[in-house]
């Protein structure tokens, strides 16, 4: 094969590669195409969370709020992570049955895997229920996906369910979702 026919396979392949080298994780595909508005006291979006929301601080969940709802909205889910940590998309935060009724989640929400107010916390990848905050290895910084769901009915799950559980268990009964997203880099 000559050099300019290598050349042209190689551009052929980078051509049909690209769009699966670029797609990005899912929370980064989602933040493309936010139909909601969510918002936090806490941090703006594309903002630094600030080190009170980290392992190297208090690590306490940031208050988040969100506008209007899509018609026939009979539930609210949020699911946290982070698409940069090494190996996969990391878990910081999974909640689901959040009444309709609430606009807000207020900063530094209890880790039991059911609140008072009928919300239920899924397990994150540390293990446990409740929030857990940035808390990247030593390097560049990442980037971390608060995204809001709004759901048609209300997820059959118990307390304690994965991201993967939430997230099959919402499949066909999205009708908007709204994305904050923060940064942070470990001292």
């Amino acid at each position: 094969m000559s050099i300019q026919n290598k050349e042209i396979l190689f551009i052929c392949l980078v051509l049909i590669l690209l769009p699966y080298a670029c797609s990005g994780t899912d929370s980064t595909a989602e933040y493309m195409d936010s139909t909601m508005e969510l918002s936090s006291d806490s941090f703006a979006d594309s903002s630094w969370i600030p080190e009170m929301y980290t392992c190297e601080g208090e690590d306490v969940s940031p208050h988040l709020a969100w506008g209007e709802l899509p018609d026939s909205t009979k539930s609210l889910a949020l699911i946290c992570d982070d698409p940069d940590a090494p190996m996969k998309t990391w878990v910081h935060w999974v909640v689901y049955h959040i009444p309709v009724s609430m606009t807000e989640l207020p900063e530094g929400m209890e880790d039991d895997p059911v609140l008072d107010s009928g919300i239920m916390q899924g397990t994150t990848d540390f293990g446990r229920t409740g929030y857990g905050g940035p808390c990247p290895p030593r390097g560049k910084p990442h980037r971390y996906f608060f995204t809001l769901y709004a759901l048609d009915e209300l997820p059959e799950l118990e307390p304690g369910a994965t991201k993967k559980e939430l997230l099959k268990a919402m499949d066909g009964h999205i009708l908007g979702r709204g994305i904050l997203m923060g940064t942070y880099q470990r001292k």
